[in-house]
């Protein structure tokens, strides 16, 4: 059986080094759990002080699509290497409604990640009022453009529809039947960009207002392989209460 994926995203959280690490210690029982894969994502600063753990996956919150360079302010994915990551978050919704970023770039950012071989938490999703089909159709293919068959498989799609993230001013949570219209959908256009095989094992995920009373009820009801975490994983007996509800499913 193929792990299921757990993903924290603790974005501008904590403050300190000392909490970071606090936090952290809280959750190494969860990258034990046999039957999902941990990844936490924390802010770029802290990464060094966890060094290279062995049941914990670490995670960035971004890279640059340059490789290096004059570019004040950015990460490259070497540098996310170089500090143990072995994923990235890509193309979140704060980032692409804070900090301008398009499609277009999150294509860029993707290649880059795959090139220094990171695995792309590739995230879309519509906002409130807004048609899922048309926005994640086009976030897919716009965001998929050119990357080769024989990379696809790497990236983990995680569908977060940017009305049910849970740091939303009417932050509601997406039913399950909803979410699995949407990797239903999801899943239709990859099969259409790479074929029934290819498209078939892309991996997709869940995000928005995940906890421990709806994470394993999202995979059981969507054939969804795992959930990125945003608040809840800034606590850590919720968050081990979502780890253990993952992993006791069949």
């Amino acid at each position: 059986m193929d792990k299921k994926i757990l993903v924290a995203n603790w974005k501008m959280n904590p403050q300190t080094a000392r909490e970071a690490r606090v936090l952290f210690d809280a959750m190494i029982n969860v990258g034990r759990l046999k039957n999902i894969e941990t990844v936490i994502c924390p802010p770029y600063p802290f990464l060094p002080i966890f060094g290279s753990p062995k049941s914990i996956k670490l995670g960035g919150q971004d890279i640059f699509w340059e490789p290096q360079g004059a570019f004040t302010g950015e990460i490259s994915g070497k540098m996310l290497k170089n500090l143990g990551c072995e994923y990235v978050i890509l193309g979140h919704s704060e980032r692409r409604q804070f900090l301008g970023e398009t499609d277009e770039t999150v294509n860029l950012k993707l290649k880059m990640a795959l090139k220094e071989n990171l695995t792309p938490i590739f995230c879309i999703g519509e906002r409130e009022g807004e048609e899922m089909s048309d926005i994640v159709e086009n976030q897919l293919k716009q965001g998929l453009a050119d990357i080769g068959k024989n990379q696809i498989e790497k990236i983990v799609i995680a569908y977060e529809p940017v009305w049910a993230i849970s740091t939303g001013v009417q932050a509601k949570p997406c039913l399950p039947d909803d979410a699995l219209s949407a990797a239903v959908f999801i899943r239709k256009i990859l099969t259409g960009l790479f074929g029934k095989y290819l498209g078939g094992k892309i991996r997709i995920i869940y995000g928005g207002s995940v906890d421990s009373g709806n994470a394993a009820g999202y995979l059981k009801q969507t054939q969804m392989v795992g959930v990125l975490v945003g608040g809840a994983s800034l606590d850590p007996q919720e968050f081990s209460k979502i780890a253990n509800s993952l992993n006791n499913l069949a």
